[in-house]
């Protein structure tokens, strides 16, 4: 469990006590923002009880009075498909919220609407926000929200929470929110009497409507139909009889005839709702996220993308002038030699010294690697990844790859783990949770572990090899063929469903500096938090090693395997160094090459095996958390032997070809 600016215990047992407020709807329509907008810095982070799914609680002062605002996963129905969903209408069911905020996308204001009517139909207290209301009037559409809240029954506000517009009215309506019966919407005579007639076995009190719980054993809900076991033990088999008799009877799908009336509904909801002018203005924001899914056109854009924000940015700008500043610079001509004088000054014993100010010192390798190297690249790239991830480009390059992704047993929801990868694996390997199968998490953590450098280690080799552009080449097609080839054999390999794939599009839009900031503030944050005690271990590890004599038996142990790849021993120090974080052993790389001891082919092999290797120790435990022990260990022996292998290979390619 993880947890983020947490309070006292006095505010913890205040938001135990407080009222409750959920946000649900769809993904990408702006819960999060609001969240964050209500609640500010008083938020904590954790596993639902029995998943890896995260929610997000928080303390909000609304009029003098505390309520608990709970971001709930992405929901596209209550009758749910993924663990996300599951966990959003267990929230519904459990915690019994005392307003329900559906927030949803006014530009598909008619096909979120039937979430709505399900929510309205549980007899759950809503409240519909209709947010990205700036995009919509952009784009020429006009909602009559007043109209829109009179045939519901229940209060609607219009918002564009990203512009903190109609935030004071969503306060006001929670805490003034008054419970009144909304209006009713029927279905069909015949899908009517198959609800009556359920019903009808019901005698329990539940948390949602008896019609809706009945909609929901109509299309065989498992989770509802085992919570009836529970609920109602003695009737349960007589109801459950009655549910697969109608389903037996009706020989046909009702999952489509209860989502085509209820796109009947919807569509006499929004009688004169909207109105839509007939020439509608198409915003540059539409063109170009019509250009961005496009494989003619997205593919350009994205390595338009990679070069200027990866190679240009965080490659050459933070893996190169930042770091020459703050590592060369800074440390090596200023810090160190002043700190090495203080600590020699301070401490008499040699042995000590060396702890702090040696070759393997915790300041002078082991802070130095991570302010001097590791955080002007971090930093770099997260603002990069945080910059796309405000303008609405993920999704938009999820949809363009879904295609590819399939033939690798991925989805293209798959490629947000995927990107994030670039910035901190750890980190993108919890966000597999958000994968639909089991499967594809397996899939996607093995990718992940095998050939997705995080950002350290990525910028370091960009700059490595930067003034070499032929190794530069070699590196990115090794990289991009290994992962292919490996998801096509897992996929072959692993059984499974394949998975589906459903996105919602947010608004593609220009960023905002303040969001960009807090995002980048924010990952930064975790990320350093998580990185230097490691360095400072790995400092004291390799220290310990070095006067038991042991760390120089381990490079005697690894020379042999050094040199079958064709790498001079002093590399094996840098792969030692990948043991703990594999961005230490890229900085342990950038040490050696600034020393003159590898050619343009030894860097090549060496930056290739590296980005292959063993997961770090954060990245491993977290696949232990998320995927077991025997998974865990059976990725990262087969990453070891298959970095290996590749490096082996390569080596002999280069020497063959002399391409370098």
């Amino acid at each position: 469990m993880s947890s983020h600016n947490k309070k006292g215990s006095e505010d913890i047992k205040s938001i135990a006590a407080a009222r409750k407020v959920a946000l649900v709807g769809n993904p990408n329509v702006g819960k999060s923002v609001l969240f964050n907008v209500l609640t500010g810095a008083y938020v904590t982070v954790s596993n639902y009880p029995g998943t890896s799914v995260e929610v997000s609680r928080g303390n909000a002062m609304i009029n003098d009075q505390i309520w608990q605002v709970i971001d709930t996963p992405g929901m596209y129905s209550i009758h749910t498909i993924t663990e996300e969903e599951r966990v959003a209408r267990e929230i519904l069911l459990h915690e019994s919220p005392d307003v329900v905020l559906h927030v949803l996308d006014a530009r598909n204001l008619e096909r979120m609407l039937a979430m709505t009517l399900q929510l309205i139909e549980a007899e759950l207290p809503v409240i519909l926000v209709v947010n990205i209301m700036d995009e919509a009037e952009q784009m020429g559409l006009t909602i009559d929200l007043e109209l829109l809240q009179q045939r519901l029954g229940i209060p609607v506000i219009g918002a564009a929470t990203a512009r903190k517009r109609g935030l004071d009215e969503i306060r006001q309506a929670i805490s003034g929110y008054n419970r009144i019966a909304p209006n009713h919407f029927n279905y069909s005579r015949p899908m009517e009497r198959n609800v009556a007639e359920i019903t009808q076995h019901m005698s329990g009190s539940y948390i949602l409507s008896p019609k809706s719980l009945a909609l929901l054993l109509l299309q065989q809900d498992e989770e509802i139909a085992e919570l009836f076991k529970k609920w109602d033990r003695d009737g349960y088999e007589e109801l459950a009889g009655k549910v697969r008799d109608i389903i037996f009877d009706q020989r046909k799908s009702f999952h489509l005839d209860l989502s085509m009336e209820r796109k009947t509904i919807v569509g006499k909801l929004i009688e004169d709702v909207i109105t839509v002018p007939e020439k509608r203005r198409v915003t540059w924001g539409e063109r170009l996220s019509t250009m961005s899914v496009r494989p003619v056109t997205g593919v350009p854009m994205l390595l338009f993308v990679l070069y200027f924000g990866l190679y240009k940015f965080v490659g050459e700008f933070g893996a190169g002038t930042v770091v020459d500043l703050l590592e060369k610079k800074l440390f090596e001509a200023l810090f160190n030699p002043w700190i090495t004088g203080v600590v020699k000054a301070i401490i008499p014993w040699e042995i000590l010294q060396e702890l702090f100010v040696g070759e393997y010192g915790i300041i002078t390798l082991g802070i130095r690697y991570a302010v001097g190297i590791i955080l002007p690249i971090v930093a770099t790239f997260f603002i990069f990844f945080s910059f796309l991830e405000d303008t609405g480009y993920f999704p938009r390059l999820a949809l363009m790859v879904d295609r590819l992704f399939k033939r690798i047993g991925l989805s293209g929801r798959a490629v947000i783990p995927m990107v994030l990868g670039f910035g901190c694996d750890t980190m993108a390997t919890m966000v597999t949770r958000t994968l639909e199968t089991t499967r594809e998490r397996v899939i996607a953590t093995l990718l992940l572990a095998l050939a997705i450098p995080c950002s350290a280690q990525l910028g370091v080799i960009l700059g490595l090899l930067a003034k070499a552009p032929g190794a530069l080449m070699v590196w990115s097609v090794c990289m991009l063929l290994l992962f292919v080839l490996v998801g096509l054999l897992a996929s072959k390999l692993m059984p499974g469903e394949a998975p589906m794939f459903y996105m919602e599009l947010p608004p593609m839009r220009l960023p905002q500096f303040g969001n960009v900031l807090t995002k980048t503030y924010t990952r930064m944050q975790w990320y350093f938090i998580e990185i230097l005690p490691l360095f400072i271990l790995a400092s004291v590890l390799l220290w310990l090693g070095k006067i038991t004599g042991f760390f120089e038996k381990m490079i005697i142990a690894m020379t042999p395997v050094m040199a079958s790849i064709g790498l001079p021993k002093e590399t094996a120090v840098a792969f030692i160094f990948g043991f703990f974080r594999r961005d230490y052993g890229a900085a342990g790389l950038y040490d050696l090459q600034s020393k003159g001891l590898m050619d343009a082919r030894q860097l090549t092999v060496a930056a290739v095996t590296l980005t292959l290797f063993i997961p770090c120790v954060a990245q491993f435990l977290v696949m232990k958390n998320e995927r077991g022990w025997k998974v865990a260990c059976m990725i990262g022996l087969f990453v070891s032997l298959f970095a290996y292998g590749s490096g082996y290979v390569l080596n002999k390619i280069l020497m063959v070809t002399a391409i370098l």
